[in-house]
């Protein structure tokens, strides 16, 4: 995957998935009112998998947006895929945090920064992660 600008798009969707399932059932644990479980799963799950995407596309995003050509450190894939999982990690907590409870926190309402910690460092490790999974998921799923 190194070098190339080729788009990455079924691999991507499955660790995707993946990570946005591992999320939702922290979320679960986490987050205790069950009004916000439904929506803020499936805002994870979303994200985990544009995140994932992203990830796994560095090269691609390099070679298209020449933006982010002009930030240091970000030509090197590796440290792009941190400041991915970084901004995914951060995102991931303020989002389950953001909306407040009856007595004006949000108890029982956000993730641990461990489980944000451990989401955002998957999303960063994707596209190494994916020739782990790839074995399995050439005997099941289209690749």
């Amino acid at each position: 995957m190194a070098g190339e600008a080729g788009l990455v798009v079924l691999p991507a969707l499955y660790v995707g998935i993946i990570i946005g399932i591992y999320e939702a059932l922290v979320l679960h644990r986490d987050v205790r009112v069950p009004t916000h479980r439904f929506g803020h799963t499936l805002h994870a799950f979303l994200f985990a998998i544009g995140a994932t995407f992203a990830a796994m596309n560095v090269e691609f995003m390099l070679a298209t947006f020449s933006f982010l050509q002009g930030i240091p450190l970000l030509q090197n894939p590796i440290f792009f895929r941190a400041a991915i999982g970084i901004i995914a990690m951060i995102k991931i907590h303020a989002v389950s945090a953001a909306i407040s409870g009856s007595v004006g926190s949000s108890v029982g309402m956000r993730e641990r920064w461990s489980h944000s910690l451990i989401v955002g460092a998957l999303i960063a490790a994707s596209p190494y992660l994916w020739p782990l999974i790839e074995p399995l998921a050439a005997k099941y799923l289209p690749t």
